[in-house]
């Protein structure tokens, strides 16, 4: 089990390449998974023997990946690359069968021939956001994700002759539309309803227990979320950046394997239900340096936050428009970021406000260890490598440039009229993912220090052509309303 106890908290047992191979041993490991992640946030593998995993393999690397097969990575020229595994991930995955006893590791890239850190591997720009944070001279950003998403019972779409017309369906036992097969969730009133309504909590905590007593992610809480059909949110301890990028990519990678094993089937496609709320994934983020939470001033008044902390999330704020392209990366992100659903579509700050895109959470009065600023905006399609990465960037240049968060708003500004908001200086975020792609392509310095030029080039590259091939298709509703024109 990789946790262990100390002063009575659960703490991960991170293994060095020695112990991961004693391990193998001692555990009869038959096969070792290598995962890593690919550009757009889908987790990759490739599986070897165990026998073959030796002490260099930490220093070398598996020489067994087509770059040039991976989204976002290289072209067909230069597309031999190796796989490092990184031993502190070392992990024994709990539904392999016995006679086939799995390990899985997750990987850093590097160039084939000795050619250096592959650049536009998700993970390595997360750790350079973490090398660019000890630059400026603060020695940890600590990273807790509220991880939403929907559990279906079946889920069925046809697009593959789009000429012939497109459709989908989705089947849930919970959901408002299932006829009462069970005690269906009206929309709009998921949140926390107790069993036999929340049909999931079973599912929830095999997978928060898995993910603690397996793979070291120590959840701390789940619940049914707001959305009808088996919305869920499972969130963990935060951690530092890269470390929270790992976990959220296992929860995943968990969440998906325990539905698939009920018969079910997990999704983090931000907006798949209509009429009812989208899966998000608010990130809470804080700086320390020596055991020191920065975020906390026990003497302001308003909120506990410091005056870094207000530098931080003024370029937050500066640069959320072009941060969107990469915390809400898909088009669906763009039906969850509408008025009417508890989206933070406006550009403000505030405590405790939730219809401002940047939250400072005030629960208890002088808890320091908790003191933290909330980003509302990302959902869980992104990438939480570029993701948390590109949030650290925005928020160290605002730090760098002084830029103040302003005045805060405290008032509910889903119900502000629009001249209201104008007079306060709000502003919105992008209404597409065209529209988001474009404000990166034009406020993307920022990134720089962290994101190599080629990779925002991709990341801009693909989100225009996937905007593009959905607005190409017609839509079902298109024909109710244009049919009889």
């Amino acid at each position: 089990m990789p946790f262990k106890i100390e002063d009575g908290k659960i703490k991960p047992l991170k293994l060095s390449s020695e112990e991961v191979l004693e391990a193998i041993r001692k555990e009869k490991v038959k096969f070792v998974d290598l995962q890593f992640t690919d550009v757009p946030g889908k987790l990759q593998h490739t599986t070897i023997l165990a026998e073959l995993l030796e002490e260099e393999v930490f220093e070398e690397g598996v020489p067994k990946l087509d770059g040039s097969s991976i989204r976002g990575f290289v072209e067909i020229h230069e597309s031999d690359m190796v796989l490092k595994p990184d031993p502190s991930t070392f992990t024994i995955i709990p539904w392999m069968p016995e006679s086939l006893k799995t390990a899985r590791m997750i990987c850093d890239v590097y160039r084939g021939f000795g050619m250096g850190r592959l650049e536009q591997d998700p993970r390595g720009v997360a750790q350079r956001a973490e090398e660019a944070l000890r630059r400026a001279g603060f020695e940890v950003s600590y990273w807790g994700p509220e991880v939403e998403f929907f559990v279906f019972d079946r889920v069925t779409w046809d697009v593959l002759l789009p000429f012939q017309g497109q459709s989908y369906r989705i089947e849930s036992r919970e959901a408002a539309w299932s006829g009462g097969a069970a005690y269906p969730i009206r929309f709009k009133e998921g949140y926390y309803p107790a069993p036999p309504q929340d049909t999931l909590m079973e599912f929830r905590c095999e997978c928060a227990r898995i993910l603690t007593e397996n793979f070291g992610v120590i959840c701390d809480v789940h619940h049914h979320e707001v959305a009808t059909a088996g919305q869920s949110e499972i969130n963990f301890y935060r951690d530092s950046l890269t470390c929270a990028g790992d976990s959220v990519m296992t929860l995943k990678y968990v969440v998906r394997n325990v539905a698939q094993k009920h018969g079910m089937v997990a999704t983090f496609m931000p907006k798949p239900i209509f009429a009812d709320n989208a899966s998000g994934m608010h990130t809470h983020v804080s700086l320390w340096s020596r055991g020191r939470n920065l975020f906390y001033d026990p003497d302001d008044s308003y909120a506990e936050i410091s005056q870094l902390a207000r530098y931080f999330g003024g370029g937050i704020l500066e640069h959320s428009r072009s941060l969107a392209a990469i915390v809400a990366p898909t088009t669906s992100s763009y039906k969850r970021l509408v008025p009417g659903y508890e989206a933070p579509i406006y550009i403000a700050w505030s405590r405790s406000n939730r219809s401002a895109c940047l939250r400072v959470p005030v629960y208890h009065r002088g808890d320091e260890k908790r003191k933290r600023l909330e980003f509302r905006p990302p959902d869980p399609s992104s990438n939480p490598y570029l993701c948390f990465a590109a949030i650290l960037a925005a928020g160290l240049d605002g730090v760098k440039k002084k830029i103040d968060m302003g005045d805060p708003v405290d008032e509910n500004i889903y119900k502000l009229t629009a001249e209201r908001r104008r007079q306060l200086g709000i502003r919105e975020l992008p209404g597409s993912l065209k529209e988001a792609a474009e404000c990166l392509q034009s406020d993307s310095e920022y990134l720089k220090p962290v994101f190599p030029s080629e990779l925002l080039e991709k990341i801009i590259e693909m989100e225009i052509s996937e905007h593009t091939e959905v607005s190409m298709r017609p839509h079902p509703y298109e024909f109710y309303l244009y049919f009889d024109r």
